[in-house]
């Protein structure tokens, strides 16, 4: 696994580049810094503890060199300068890192360029964070770029098929979505319809698929750390990312047509609605648990990244009706969970506290349990993105 510090060196990495870029290549000479670190995110849990200290330090470097620049183009960096770190991150964390509005959760879309829109969540919404302490280092293992790879292959065949001539830079489905002029359900459909098959061999997508040989296959298909690769389930990553597509796209606008609307806040977290169905005061709230429930069956059986520790946490959550999910590459890490009030995420929290935490193997309870757990599960709420903080030194 890489070392804590050399997430810290994309950071700083990144900016010298970016200064490099700024003179068109004229040597530079870089400010050194005394560094101190701190923080509290867990590592390997899937709460961007990486891109944390990527973004830190992205942000820190350009400080010090008095580089102007825009909190997009600080994301955009950080996200560019991690994958030195050799997984084939995204950029939503980075994105979030600089981007977040308290109180707010965004919208964040990357085509055609990096854009955020704040929504406003319905009243009294709070998340839980619930650490399976499963650790899981996405650097240190090949499975995260594996996804990656399968995604980037479905795209590039159901581009082959639609008669596209640059079928192979179609790396990303909105791209593809684009060029098509179709939307998610249609691309939905052209998946099915030419990737129909739930595992690939290398050999056919050689052979019938890309029509190119292995050692071709191998250099411009996959990665370093994927080249070991003999299967692909390329229709299931496929419907993964579209399908969690259309349910964001469901999260916001349910978000936005009821976020002026008066909430009802229920008083446990098993509270049931009277009468048909969910009262039309409930519904939003409801609505939303259930695209986080469908949003981790997704993940746990089309892009296969849970863990048998996360799934109980899930089920727990089930038992009780209280949406969740797991958070960040997944292997691991904690799953997020969705209440309507801080009264029911404390009665929430103490139900995981009673039969999951309690019930750690002795060593993980002596380590956590002393604080009650508290450090392990926890509430939280959206706050304010990265920022500089000067102190001013009095001297005596």
């Amino acid at each position: 696994a890489p070392k804590w510090y050399n997430y810290y060196l994309c950071g700083v990495k990144g900016i010298f580049e970016q200064i490099q870029q700024a003179h068109r290549g004229e040597p530079t000479r870089p400010i050194g810094m005394h560094v101190a670190l701190s923080g509290n995110i867990p590592p390997a849990s899937g709460l961007s503890s990486s891109s944390a200290l990527v973004s830190a330090a992205v942000l820190a470097t350009a400080y010090v060199h008095q580089l102007p620049l825009e909190r997009k183009q600080l994301a955009a960096i950080s996200a560019r300068c991690e994958r030195y770190i050799g997984t084939q991150g995204g950029g939503m964390d980075q994105a979030i890192a600089y981007l977040a509005k308290a109180g707010c959760a965004q919208f964040i879309e990357f085509h055609p360029e990096l854009n955020a829109t704040p929504i406003q969540l319905p009243a009294g919404v709070c998340f839980i964070v619930a650490n399976s302490l499963a650790a899981k280092n996405k650097a240190a293992s090949s499975d995260f770029n594996e996804r990656v790879v399968e995604c980037r292959l479905a795209a590039r065949i159901i581009a082959k098929h639609m008669k596209f001539s640059n079928w192979r830079g179609m790396l990303r489905f909105v791209q593809l979505q684009e060029a098509l002029h179709c939307t998610l359900g249609e691309l939905e459909e052209l998946v099915l319809k030419w990737l129909p098959k739930d595992i690939y061999t290398r050999a056919e997508l050689c052979t019938h698929e890309l029509e190119v040989d292995d050692e071709e296959f191998e250099r411009e298909f996959l990665t370093v750390n994927t080249r070991h690769m003999t299967q692909f389930k390329l229709k299931q990553r496929a419907l993964h990312v579209i399908q969690e597509s259309l349910r964001v796209a469901k999260f916001r606008e349910i978000c936005e047509r009821h976020h002026t609307k008066p909430q009802y806040i229920c008083n446990g977290v098993n509270e049931k609605s009277n009468g048909n169905g969910v009262d039309d005061v409930t519904k939003p709230f409801t609505l939303l648990s259930q695209l986080m429930r469908q949003s981790h069956q997704s993940l746990k059986e089309l892009y296969e990244c849970s863990h048998t520790d996360l799934d109980r946490l899930i089920s727990l959550s089930d038992e009780v009706e209280v949406g969740a999910r797991l958070t960040g590459a997944g292997w691991g890490g904690c799953v997020v969970a969705c209440c309507d009030s801080l009264e029911s995420s404390k009665r929430y929290i103490e139900m995981l506290k009673a039969n999951y935490f309690k019930l750690l193997p002795q060593d993980l309870h002596e380590r956590y349990g002393a604080n009650d757990f508290d450090d392990v599960v926890f509430a939280t709420f959206p706050g304010n993105g990265a920022e500089i903080f000067q102190l001013n030194f009095v001297s005596c």
